[in-house]
């Protein structure tokens, strides 16, 4: 296997394939990172979204943002509100925000109701071109996509590099991965102990997506996984992993974890996880039985 590492949007990333990734391809992923990154982040001044936050209004952005604004609305339904993209206002407040201050600047505030305050649709363009995605923001309020945007950063990513021809792709970035080919082994970092594992799970075309408070963590109990109707960090869950068909999924899914029951996110999802309490308790679901060390 060759890898090709690199850095974007704050993680390290890895891909690794059958055959060396060609120049062609390597500016091909670097063009669509970049391109992500300058629609959809709130770390930047000049990017497409950023242009709402203090205002609203309406942006255009790239027509594969429909996936992405499908699954909050669905994971925003299935956690009762508690899993919002629009918490970026209150982790802005508690320092992890652009210049990353990591200070807390105030209170934590009220956060606007997604459906109420957000309106989409996919639009064609003329001429045949790509779909694209009007999105409308009803005042002032801050998108933080990363709950799930990552993973399907990583999805693109993998989907460009397969449909190019390359095989037994991984395309790694931190936390989140998308897989095809052999079977790899794949630790579950500990989240008090990132020397160490709690167990290990087999990848196999598929994805595997974690979240954990100790990562993003700024001190004091501060970290990026907030509960949009505290404004607050989560406290009883410290990590989540999540197996699913694709990355933005596993994604979503590792952070809805922290929000809501199992269950209710399994009447409409397809997955498999693994979620360890605070305490220090871990829950699976029958599949993953036997992946964790005793």
């Amino acid at each position: 296997m060759d890898a090709w590492s690199f850095e974007a949007i704050g993680t390290h990333w890895e891909i690794s394939a059958g055959a060396p990734l060609d120049a062609a391809t390597r500016a091909a992923v670097s063009g669509l990172v970049s391109g992500y990154d300058q629609a959809l982040s709130r770390f930047r001044s000049d990017s497409v979204l950023a242009g709402l936050f203090h205002g609203g209004g309406t942006a255009v952005l790239p027509g594969y943002t429909a996936e992405l604004l499908s699954l909050y609305d669905s994971l925003h339904r299935l956690t009762e509100g508690r899993m919002n993209p629009l918490v970026g206002g209150s982790l802005e407040l508690l320092g992890y925000g652009p210049g990353y201050r990591l200070t807390p600047q105030g209170p934590a505030s009220g956060t606007p109701d997604w459906q109420r305050a957000v309106q989409w649709e996919s639009v064609q363009r003329e001429a045949g071109g790509p779909a694209e995605v009007r999105l409308s923001l009803a005042g002032p309020g801050t998108i933080d996509v990363g709950a799930a945007g990552k993973g399907q950063l990583v999805d693109l990513v993998w989907e460009l590099v397969t449909g190019r021809g390359y095989a037994s792709v991984v395309v790694d970035a931190g936390s989140d991965m998308r897989h095809s080919g052999p079977a790899l082994r794949v630790g579950l970092e500990h989240p008090f102990d990132p020397q160490q594992a709690i167990g290990v799970v087999q990848l196999q075309d598929r994805a595997l997506c974690a979240s954990a408070i100790n990562r993003r963590a700024w001190g004091n109990g501060l970290h990026h996984v907030l509960d949009a109707s505290t404004g607050l960090p989560v406290n009883a869950v410290a990590a989540t992993w999540v197996l699913a068909r694709d990355a933005m999924t596993a994604d979503g899914l590792a952070t809805a974890l922290f929000l809501t029951d199992p269950s209710l996110l399994a009447a409409e999802f397809d997955f498999d996880y693994v979620r360890m309490f605070s305490d220090g308790r871990a829950e699976y679901s029958s599949a993953m039985a036997g992946v964790l060390f005793s």
